[in-house]
């Protein structure tokens, strides 16, 4: 069993769906039961990922006809797992920055199909009722943000960037970087905004709590957030001989900030599921799907 595995905890949230007559050719590997081998996405449980891992894992198993296995694993542990080849691929590679260590550790052994989104961005915003614009000017109200930076998984890359930041800036002393989740650092943003309380937190874009919130990013001049960062595919070595169908559309598949912004704000709908958001989000972007798979 590899390390990774015991990183993960593998958390498997995709059933397998039997093989279909739109399958890939036969020479794919089987399952033991006469249909392919499910696909295996690996993602870190962030609400960007989680919306286009989810739409990648729709189109191949029902336009592709290709069972789908979707596995989280923490940060530290993605890339280790394409390279290793237990996993065929994921979608949440953030570059050039944010991930750059385990590109440099693991990036000649896997391939990186490039960008599927660009525009991103990263930094710290705050509501827009907050009277502050400048990260620098973040030391002269420590008090009224409780001394608070509210943040994400302690391994995301914008963590790193977050406290390399904070020192640039000289915040280390009167605010504390809060670690936590995607979802817990957004409920506690929530609950911030219903009491026109003062919040900081780790925010990157594209994110549904852009189009939920009135939020703005704190300017940035000393530049210690970094260039705009690019969400890049990977696959395993081998995968464009092995599953040439699934290999082609994850190579063609790109879309806009806003297309992912307004499927993961669709996925925050009560009792709306991401897979069940990702197929109604296909249902209206037909041409878009088409060309993601036909070129």
């Amino acid at each position: 069993m590899r390390s990774w595995y015991v990183l993960a905890g593998l958390l498997v949230v995709a059933a397998l769906i039997g093989g279909c007559p739109g399958a890939d050719p036969p020479a794919e590997a089987a399952d033991g039961h006469g249909g392919p081998e499910p696909v295996r996405i690996a993602y870190v449980p962030w609400d960007s990922e989680i919306a286009s891992t989810h739409l990648a894992a729709a189109v191949i198993e029902e336009r592709l006809g290709v069972p789908v296995e979707l596995v989280t694993v923490p940060l530290p542990a993605l890339w280790e797992a394409v390279a290793s080849g237990d996993i065929d691929a994921t979608l949440a590679a953030w570059l050039p920055s944010l991930q750059q260590e385990q590109k440099a550790a693991y990036g000649d052994e896997l391939e990186i199909l490039g960008p599927h989104l660009v525009g991103t961005r990263i930094g710290l915003a705050v509501p827009e009722y907050v009277p502050v614009d400048r990260i620098g000017e973040l030391a002269e109200h420590s008090e009224a943000f409780d001394g608070k930076i509210i943040g994400i998984d302690p391994g995301a890359g914008i963590m790193e960037q977050t406290r390399a930041v904070m020192a640039l800036y000289g915040l280390e002393a009167d605010f504390q970087l809060v670690s936590g989740s995607d979802s817990t650092m957004t409920t506690v943003l929530g609950r911030a905004i219903e009491e026109r309380r003062w919040v900081v937190v780790t925010a990157w874009t594209p994110h549904w709590m852009f189009a939920q919130w009135d939020l703005k990013y704190l300017a940035d001049p000393r530049d210690g957030f970094g260039e705009t960062e690019r969400i890049h595919t990977l696959v395993r070595e081998g995968l464009a001989a092995d599953r040439p169908r699934v290999y082609a559309f994850l190579e063609r598949f790109s879309w806009e900030v806003a297309d992912m912004e307004a499927l993961m704000l669709r996925t925050q709908q009560p009792d709306t599921s991401p897979s069940e958001a990702a197929r109604a989000w296909m249902g209206q972007h037909e041409e878009q799907v088409a060309r993601w798979l036909e070129g």
